[in-house]
């Protein structure tokens, strides 16, 4: 059984402060990760997930082609798929299956789970382990990983044994060989592609997606045909979805391109990412395209988009959610100074009537209105918002 114990950080981490207590694994040596490199058959009943749908899609097609590698020189990348052992439930209960319906979690269950780091500021720091040894389910979707810190408010993470990284003659399969859009990243904006607006905020949980939706239902509802996109992130479909029913003209995600979460991932790819998935979206017939980035402004992939040309020359301008009056006020400053136009504020802040006043009053300097999440389903408030028809 997989052990948490208490051990300080190492100084200068991605993502966690230099004095920060995290739980680690303390290894138990599964029996994946033990003894000479060995092929072992596909065991039957494992449940894909959204992350690795497109692998499981291939795995259900064709069952024969693919074989588990494993043992202790087997060494897990990004990406890289596992079939692993659900060991012990805790705070994960369920997995998001390939339509992204929830499914209830049984411990001994097989799940197809993509390596990957994470970076949710309410739930978890997790990281890819060195060997298929214990580790734990880190999100819902489908990504392995062993956790580092966890927020207070959460339960410890689920357990999970791997039995091997899923393999064909030609290696060891990864989510990248699979996205529909995987490869080649090619990060040259195109000109005359559709006005491009970007949804950020101050953290995870600020209303961002919301107010994608929103902005997608208004435009769609004054006739536009709206694309929308989540371009980093950890891999789930709940907001995927959230998007459609709001009535996108196409919808896409970052795992579409190969990528189970994005957390930790080249910036040359991130770039590559977001006009991909731009162009992806202009290539459906889009008119209008309105992409989710994930996390706070603060966080290191977005932290950098802010500041480089190829985004800037992708994106004509930004919605900035958040929830209270302060984070928009820091948010828009640094977005200003980033010299990204802000159409508006909205977010979560705008669920109190008080803290919507606050923003106003603080935003003014900077001619941005604040505007309610579901007011943007308005059409006319939409448009006057987006003003879709500028040029890009």
């Amino acid at each position: 059984m997989t052990l948490l114990t208490s051990a300080p950080t190492a100084a200068g981490a991605i993502g966690m402060p230099a004095t920060a207590e995290v739980a680690t694994v303390t290894p138990v040596s599964a029996e994946a990760a033990r003894g000479p490199l060995r092929q072992l058959p596909v065991p039957e009943r494992i449940h894909a997930c959204y992350s690795t749908r497109f692998v499981g899609a291939a795995l259900d097609a064709d069952r024969a082609a693919f074989h588990l590698v494993a043992g202790e020189e087997v060494l897990p990348q990004t990406g890289d798929v596992v079939v692993a052992r659900v060991a012990r439930i805790r705070s994960h209960r369920q997995i998001e299956t390939p339509v992204s319906r929830k499914a209830t979690l049984f411990e001994d269950a097989l799940v197809l789970l993509a390596y990957g780091h994470r970076y949710a500021a309410d739930f978890f720091l997790a990281h890819v382990p060195s060997t298929l040894d214990h580790c734990h389910l880190v999100a819902a979707g489908g990504v392995a990983g062993v956790v580092t810190e966890v927020h207070g408010a959460v339960d410890s993470p689920t357990e999970i044994e791997p039995l091997g990284l899923l393999a064909t003659a030609d290696g060891v399969v990864n989510v990248a060989d699979f996205g529909a859009y995987a490869n080649p990243l090619d990060a040259r904006p195109r000109e005359g592609r559709p006005r491009v607006i970007a949804v950020l905020g101050t953290s995870m949980n600020a209303g961002k997606s919301t107010v994608v939706a929103c902005l997608v239902n208004g435009l769609s509802r004054a006739g536009r045909r709206v694309g929308a996109g989540k371009i980093t992130g950890t891999g789930a479909g709940n907001d995927r979805m959230h998007y459609q029913d709001a009535g996108a003209h196409a919808v896409l995600d970052f795992t579409d391109f190969g990528y189970a979460t994005t957390f930790r991932t080249r910036f040359d790819d991130i770039r590559a990412l977001t006009v991909n998935m731009v162009n992806a979206l202009a290539d459906t017939g889009a008119d209008t395209v309105i992409v989710e980035i994930a996390d706070g402004i603060y966080q290191r992939e977005t932290a950098m988009l802010l500041r480089d040309p190829v985004f800037h020359g992708t994106v004509d301008a930004v919605v900035f959610a958040s929830s209270d009056a302060l984070g928009a006020r820091a948010g828009v400053a640094e977005l200003v100074d980033a010299g990204l136009p802000v159409l508006a504020a909205s977010g979560i802040m705008t669920r109190s009537p008080l803290a919507t006043v606050e923003a106003r009053e603080v935003l003014a300097q900077y001619g941005v209105p604040v505007v309610a999440s579901y007011d943007l389903t308005d059409p006319e408030r939409a448009m006057t918002v987006a003003k879709p028809d500028t040029a890009s």
